[in-house]
């Protein structure tokens, strides 16, 4: 296990790919399609026409690894799975972190296999650590301003996750008991953990999967 993140593997299989790729094969005579890759801007667009060129017009499932990405764009390649009414299903040792979550609980049936992992964090606007410092030692207005924006988008950006869970059939609770509780940016001390992994049980008490 992660010596940090306690909760998960120290090796997760989302893929290093820089933009996510679809592509489709057969498993036992079902049409997948995979998705994996980081969640760049260009990702609804190619979903669709991944989709769209699906043999026959069927995909049975969706398979999903991802380390995340943008975040906004997850949850609209959601709102594309759950149009097209197609199950998601994080395969046994695929891992699926951060706008990865948004994008899988799109599918009006979701699978998390055994050993699959469905892995959540609190979102954050100060990846750039370096750059908020140089901002807040200037001091004054630029402080307050810089301060003022990132409290405005945090509370767009928790309000429309939590409207997005709702419209998925996804408990809140995993808003406020689990992802909220994470810290955004590792610490020093005891607790540095910023990722939280879920248990099979979490995943069906929440409504991550509805499917066994």
């Amino acid at each position: 296990m992660d010596p940090v993140n306690p909760t998960c593997p120290k090796s997760l299989n989302w893929s290093n790919y820089r933009q996510m790729r679809f592509s489709t094969e057969q498993v036992n005579g079902r049409n997948i399609l995979r998705a994996e890759g980081l969640i760049d801007d260009g990702v609804v667009e190619r979903l669709q026409a991944a989709l769209a060129a699906a043999e026959g017009g069927v995909i049975d499932e969706i398979w999903i690894r991802s380390p995340g990405g943008n975040a906004r764009v997850g949850n609209a390649a959601g709102r594309v799975i759950r149009e097209s009414g197609i199950p998601t299903r994080i395969p046994k040792g695929w891992s699926c972190f951060s706008a990865c979550n948004f994008m899988f609980m799109g599918g009006l049936a979701r699978f998390v296999d055994a050993d699959g992992h469905f892995i959540v964090h609190m979102f954050t606007h100060i990846a750039d650590r370096q750059s908020i410092r140089s901002e807040l030692a200037t001091g004054g207005d630029k402080t307050i301003g810089l301060i003022a924006s990132v409290e405005q988008d945090s509370a767009i950006l928790a309000s429309e996750d939590n409207d997005f869970l709702i419209r998925m059939g996804v408990s809140r609770k995993l808003l406020t008991e689990v992802m909220y509780r994470q810290k955004a940016v590792e610490e020093q001390g005891a607790d540095r953990s910023t990722r939280r992994c879920l248990t099979a049980d979490e995943t069906l008490r929440y409504n991550v999967a509805n499917m066994r």
